[in-house]
């Protein structure tokens, strides 16, 4: 038997999420919203049109919404429904999700505007982070949906100064929490410590935080697409839609690398290019990303790692903009992480073969000047030298990364002057 999830872009329906009879996943537009002035498509993979999409066309972004590999694994055996099966998933923990999307039962209302939410203690919280690893998003627990794409356990919650709560039923967050991963030593500090420099450097980033809570260290991380506003009614907490790459290319979250069928950097350039509001500069912060993530040495920025962000979805008014970067990680610390490249450079995968000929085929395949692109590799390299000590971050994993990306940078620096 059929069933349909409604599928809301804010607090508007924009269409149905069908399982058929033969357990397919399929959508359809509204009619209402495809009539709707100002209506925007929910994904650049899924464009406005009145034609069916089949699982195929679909699945790429409706997919993309729900953790990754064995989180999802975990997730499905507690909810006790087959892990392969996202229609049941969504249906169970589509509430909060990133971006502004909502999956909400046919026949059910969506969630009041008044949100609901739990404060923690800390114990309770402590007491969370703890039980991740075997309860992922907490799915299960009554009266929470959540939902966030990854394989890494983390929570969304909202924070308020030092309070910190879960949202109930479809209510907002505003911060993402990671906690500490037993097989990466020091990873809490090792993201805090890449993202903080990415912002000395000056690239456009989500704010991250180090905490402790008891005995459970945490990386807090600002959602980039949540955002406080000045209503009739005081300040309210709204959500900003986005989708990373992989859901805008409708690639499925399991092909997420280059190898396995995921995007390469031409493509993400060439999206950018297309859809970008403000193309000039958002090519030029792709560009210092993916230099960044080369010289720190995160190997594993694939294409859900880059996402877009939509101000005014559903309007007129939409702005489209490369999203601040995230989930920045120096995999190269870890030694039996391999040295390969989620997206390769110029036709390159091993990130220590990678050379100035390698950036100028990039630049070629992205539609950009070689020279300014040659030139921009040392020039990065010098800036993040420069700030390698302005992170704030005093701790052992910090101290050993900024050696680490020093060597790397100045190994760097000397190839590309040659």
């Amino acid at each position: 038997m059929a069933r349909t999830l409604d599928v809301y872009l804010h607090r508007e329906l924009v269409g149905h999420l069908i399982q058929d009879d033969g357990g397919q996943m399929v959508f359809d537009y509204a009619e209402s919203w495809l009539q709707k002035p100002g209506a925007t498509p929910l994904s650049h993979s899924l464009p406005l049109r009145q034609k069916r999409f089949t699982r195929k066309e679909c699945r790429g972004y409706f997919a993309g919404v729900l953790p990754e590999e064995s989180k999802r694994e975990i997730i499905a055996r507690n909810l006790g429904i087959s892990e392969r099966n996202d229609y049941a998933m969504l249906e169970r923990i589509g509430g909060e999700c990133a971006g502004a999307v909502t999956f909400v039962p046919a026949g059910e209302s969506l969630p009041a505007l008044d949100d609901h939410y739990r404060a923690l203690s800390a114990p309770e919280l402590a007491g969370i982070l703890r039980e991740l690893p075997s309860r992922p998003l907490l799915a299960g627990e009554t009266g929470i949906r959540l939902s966030l794409a990854g394989a890494q356990d983390k929570i969304a919650v909202r924070v308020e100064g030092d309070a910190i709560s879960l949202p109930l039923g479809g209510a907002p967050s505003t911060h993402i929490l990671k906690p500490a991963v037993e097989r990466f030593a020091g990873v809490v500090f090792n993201e805090a410590y890449c993202m903080k420099l990415a912002a000395a450097v000056g690239l456009p980033v989500a704010k991250t935080e180090i905490r402790r809570v008891e005995d459970v260290e945490y990386l807090l991380v600002e959602r980039y697409d949540r955002t406080h506003s000045q209503g009739p009614e005081g300040i309210t907490l709204e959500r900003l839609h986005q989708e990373d790459f992989c859901q805008a290319l409708g690639i499925v979250s399991e092909n997420k690398y280059q190898k396995e069928g995921g995007p390469s950097l031409k493509q993400c350039f060439v999206l950018l290019r297309e859809v970008s509001s403000a193309p000039v500069l958002d090519l030029a912060r792709l560009l210092d990303a993916v230099i960044f993530n080369f010289l720190v040495g995160n190997n594993d920025a694939h294409g859900k790692n880059f996402s877009l962000l939509y101000r005014g979805a559903g309007t007129a008014s939409l702005e489209t903009r490369l999203a601040p970067l995230y989930d920045v990680v120096s995999t190269r610390y870890y030694p039996e992480l391999t040295r390969e490249l989620a997206m390769k450079i110029g036709g390159e995968y091993s990130s220590d073969k990678v050379s100035k000929a390698n950036f100028e085929q990039l630049a070629e395949d992205a539609g950009l000047a070689k020279p300014l692109v040659r030139r921009r590799v040392p020039e990065l390299a010098e800036v993040v030298l420069l700030n390698l000590d302005k992170t704030g971050i005093d701790h052992p994993v910090a101290n050993a990364l900024t050696m680490q990306i020093r060597e790397r940078c100045d190994t760097i620096r000397e190839r590309f002057s040659k």
